[in-house]
């Protein structure tokens, strides 16, 4: 009887061990390796430009000009709709060109209140900056916008500089043109891009054509202070960029004001050349930025243009330097 109870217990005890071996058994068959999710980050839809930059990979435009070989410095204050831009270049035989100093944006002598005697030491102040720096008085040059024509304290300046014996060289749109295509556009593009030059005043469009300079031109970044409507300038922008033919409307070189804050928003480093992002990427706060986006998005969509560069270096009056004889 002990031996028949001893037995089933043992058996009992078996079968419970091999159970318990079945189960683990089972259980490390069905189970599974942890998976970890990873959320993608939602886009930034508060910044598009940050938003987008997933979607449209950043370009590059690695073209290096060829600097001067020995050269002369040159010097060229630029009186523009919006103040003074003053550039020291070293330019040589064949015209090529770098910027050696550059200094932007100066308005206080720009303001109508100013008196004679304060624009002459505004002047002055220009000119021994660029004799310090080695340039020979002969070799400075004042240069008069288009836009700047417009703009009344721009007379009183030209009248003190003729005062001081200093000849004041006025432009048109079409000589901003075809001097800023001369200076923007590098020689190996010569057929296959165009330049705009986006200002304050006005905006000018140009290229090459059968060996000839072409040039359109338009409206400002400050044409809002005129009572001009968006929709009026973007239609005429885009009309007058309609006229650039196909075989040069792929790429784009662009200068000016508002281009500039455009650059600076995606610049990476201290590069020469860099290509903007799609119009409708930047937001601005103030009324000249806005007015710019205008401009910029009308010649874009007009032209089918995807590359723009913005050349840190480039102004139409550097062109200037470079159209006098070397």
């Amino acid at each position: 009887m002990k031996n028949s109870t001893f037995t089933r217990i043992l058996l009992g005890v078996l079968v419970l061990a091999i159970m318990g071996m079945t189960l683990k058994i089972v259980s490390s068959k069905a189970a599974k390796p942890t998976t970890t999710l990873v959320e993608e980050p939602a886009a930034d839809t508060a910044h598009p430009a940050k938003a987008s930059a997933a979607l449209h990979p950043e370009q590059v435009f690695n073209y290096v000009p060829l600097k001067p070989v020995g050269g002369k410095l040159r010097g060229v204050v630029e009186l523009g709709a919006s103040g003074f831009n003053s550039f020291i270049v070293r330019t040589d035989a064949l015209h090529n060109w770098q910027l050696q100093k550059a200094e932007y944006d100066n308005s206080l002598i720009m303001e109508n209140m100013a008196s004679d005697e304060d624009i002459r030491r505004g002047l002055r102040a220009y000119i021994t900056k660029m004799l310090d720096y080695g340039v020979a008085g002969r070799d400075i040059h004042f240069v008069v916008s288009s836009g700047a024509l417009k703009v009344l304290a721009t007379h009183r300046i030209v009248a003190q500089l003729a005062h001081m014996h200093y000849v004041v060289n006025t432009m048109t749109p079409a000589k901003e043109a075809a001097l800023g295509l001369n200076v923007a556009l590098p020689p190996l593009f010569g057929d296959r891009a165009f330049v705009v030059d986006i200002g304050s005043g006005g905006t000018e469009i140009s290229w090459q054509q059968a060996g000839k300079t072409q040039s359109v031109d338009t409206y400002g970044s400050k044409y809002y202070e005129h009572g001009v409507a968006d929709d009026v300038v973007a239609l005429d922008a885009k009309h007058q960029a309609e006229q650039v033919p196909i075989s040069v409307s792929q790429t784009c070189f662009i200068m000016g004001g508002v281009p500039f804050e455009m650059a600076k928003q995606v610049r990476k480093g201290k590069e020469r050349y860099t290509v903007l992002s799609p119009p409708d990427e930047y937001q601005f706060e103030s009324a000249k930025g806005k007015a710019g986006v205008v401009i910029y998005k009308a010649v874009a969509q007009a032209t089918g243009c995807k590359k723009f560069i913005f050349d840190w270096d480039a102004n139409f009056t550097i062109g200037y330097l470079l159209s006098l004889p070397q």
